[in-house]
């Protein structure tokens, strides 16, 4: 799962900065967030400190900010802050038992993000809680009323309906999914593929840009 999420992320980020009519590449690009989102879930479920594991998603998103500004958006916040948002929402959504309290939580903080300038924005909050709260067929229609909703009110692009597809996998087919994810990369290079990818992206842009 972490390489497929690695190779089809840097190949979406290929095709946004080099190659912006090849749909091909932002396509197989439409793999990599929700395999991250999921990936949050499972680290927020399994990890021994979700202030440990807050603190590495804050260290890499701010190690990513300048090279995510220079390679792919000069102003907005890269991803991994809105990764981290999710993750602390589902810490605070598990220390808030009264649902009367945590789904306004949950309300404010999608509102929150769709107007910072994040990554994705409330649709990343969104597919979080997602694959945090539902599982087998409820989790494939939620994800696909939330590509919907957000194509016709936020006008996504009809390319991001393919991100549905590690959906299927995560909700039909988990024997899959806990193979592929025993195939684990070294610790070093998964924290480190986000920003050292858009660094080598952002000086690739200023040699042949």
């Amino acid at each position: 799962m972490q390489l497929i999420a690695m190779l089809s992320m840097l190949l979406d980020h290929l095709g946004y900065i080099f190659f912006p009519h090849e749909d091909i590449l932002r396509g197989i690009g439409r793999l990599a967030f929700p395999i991250y989102c999921y990936g949050i879930v499972q680290g927020h479920i399994y990890t021994s400190s979700h202030r440990n594991y807050s603190k590495r998603l804050l260290i890499i998103a701010l190690a990513s900010q300048i090279p995510f500004n220079l390679s792919l958006n000069p102003w907005g916040l890269n991803v991994i802050f809105t990764l981290l948002l999710g993750a602390l929402l589902l810490i605070v959504i598990d220390k808030v038992s009264n649902t009367w309290i945590w789904i306004p939580i949950m309300i404010i903080s999608s509102v929150a993000a769709q107007f910072l300038p994040l990554d994705y924005n409330a649709y990343g909050i969104l597919l979080i809680l997602i694959y945090r709260f539902t599982r087998s067929h409820a989790m494939v229609l939620c994800h696909l009323l939330l590509n919907v909703l957000f194509f016709l009110v936020i006008e996504f692009w009809p390319i991001q309906m393919l991100s549905i597809v590690p959906t299927l996998f995560i909700a039909f087919a988990p024997q899959w999914v806990q193979f592929l994810g025993k195939k684990r990369m070294p610790r070093w290079l998964w924290i480190s593929f986000y920003p050292l990818h858009l660094l080598v992206l952002a000086y690739l842009k200023l040699k042949l840009l």
